[in-house]
C-alpha cells in the first residue's frame, strides 16, 4: 500500500519515512508543495500525510486544490499548530484527520489504518472473503482454522486485490502498491508474489485476465 508523505522536516521525515515502511507501507517523501503536485499528478496514493506549514506552497492550498480536482484520497494533516482555529480550517479544506506534532509513531500508524480502513467502507481492521480472513493490522492471514504466513509485498498484493473485488488491477498498478521512491522494483516481482499467494491460499482465488491483470472475483458471502 503506496503513502505520500509530504513533510520538509528531515529528521521528522526520517523517523516516519523508516517506521511506515518497517510497518509495511511503501512510501513516497515530498519535501515541498511543488514536489509533492508532481508526485499527486504521478501516481495513485491510498493515502496522504501532509504538513501544514511547507515552504514554496502552503500544506492546506495543497488540500483544497487537490479536493477541487475531485480526489476522495484520506489527508492527515501533521501540524504543529494547535488552536481550534487551525484544526477548523484544515478540516473545512478537505482533511480527514489531524495530529499533532510531537506524536508517537504507534498513534500515527493506528490514524492511517483508521482511514484506510474507513475509506474502502470497513469498521474493522478484518477484511472476510469467504473463508479468508485478512488482518491488515497485523498482517495475519487465516483461512478456515489455518494461520497463512505471508510476506509484506504478499499482504500488499492481496490488500490491493481485496479492496478492489471485481476488478482486474495491472501489474503497473500493483507494482505502485510495492514500491515506493528509490526503491528498485524487481523483475517479474509481481509474477512471483502473485504464483506464491495461489501456492498458499489456492489456485482458484486470484484469476489471470489476459491482456489486463489480476483480480479477486466479488463474493457473496
Amino acid at each position: 500500500m503506496r503513502l505520500l508523505l509530504i513533510e520538509d522536516d528531515n529528521l521528522l521525515g526520517n523517523g516516519i519515512e523508516a517506521g511506515l515502511r518497517h510497518a509495511g507501507f511503501a512510501l513516497d517523501w515530498a519535501k515541498d508543495g511543488r514536489e509533492a503536485q508532481l508526485a499527486l499528478k504521478a501516481t495513485p496514493y491510498e493515502l496522504l500525510i501532509l504538513d501544514i506549514g511547507l515552504p514554496i506552497l502552503n500544506g492546506l492550498d495543497i488540500l483544497r486544490h487537490f479536493r477541487k480536482e475531485g480526489h476522495h484520497t484520506p489527508v492527515l494533516l501533521l501540524t504543529a499548530r494547535d488552536s481550534i482555529q487551525d484544526r477548523v480550517a484544515g478540516f473545512d479544506a478537505g482533511a480527514d484527520d489531524y495530529l499533532l506534532k510531537p506524536f508517537d509513531l504507534a498513534e500515527l500508524i493506528a490514524r492511517i489504518h483508521a482511514l484506510i480502513r474507513r475509506s474502502h467502507g470497513r469498521s474493522t481492521p478484518l477484511i472476510q472473503y469467504q473463508d479468508l480472513v485478512f488482518d491488515l493490522k497485523n498482517h495475519q492471514t487465516r483461512r478456515g482454522q489455518d494461520i497463512i504466513n505471508l510476506s509484506q509485498k504478499e499482504c500488499a498484493i492481496l490488500e490491493a486485490l481485496l479492496n478492489h473485488c471485481g476488478t482486474a488491477l495491472s501489474r503497473a498498478r500493483l507494482e505502485d502498491s510495492l514500491y515506493g521512491w528509490n526503491e528498485e522494483v524487481e523483475s517479474n516481482a509481481v509474477e512471483v508474489h502473485i504464483h506464491n499467494l495461489r501456492r498458499k491460499l489456492g489456485s482458484s482465488l486470484i484469476r489471470t485476465v489476459r491482456g489486463v491483470g489480476y483480480l479477486i472475483r466479488k463474493s457473496n458471502t
